[in-house]
């Protein structure tokens, strides 16, 4: 029997541009569930007591905003992203 080990996205994202393509993917999704996960693992990746300090936030508000049940406030992820090097852009949709 072969035995597998946990798949964690957070071990690949060991750029910045492999965080801003992970991210990009999420919200290419439209899913705000989704986005929210995925900001949850890029700032895992980085490191939460990194994420904390740049954002100027608790670790522990971190965790909570970005879990499962969370729903972090435009202005946090903002600072998140912005931890991340990451910079959110707004583009027209595709007819």
């Amino acid at each position: 029997m072969t035995e597998l080990s946990p798949y964690d996205s957070a071990e690949f994202l060991d750029s910045d541009e492999a965080v801003a393509e992970y991210l990009a993917a999420a919200i290419e999704q439209g899913d705000a569930a989704l986005f929210r996960r995925a900001l949850g693992v890029a700032a895992r990746a980085r490191g939460m007591t990194q994420i904390a300090r740049e954002t100027g936030l608790s670790r522990e508000s971190l965790y909570r905003a970005l879990s499962d049940d969370g729903n972090p406030s435009l202005d946090t992820a903002l600072r998140v992203l912005n931890a991340l090097n990451v910079r959110l852009t707004a583009s027209v949709m595709p007819h």
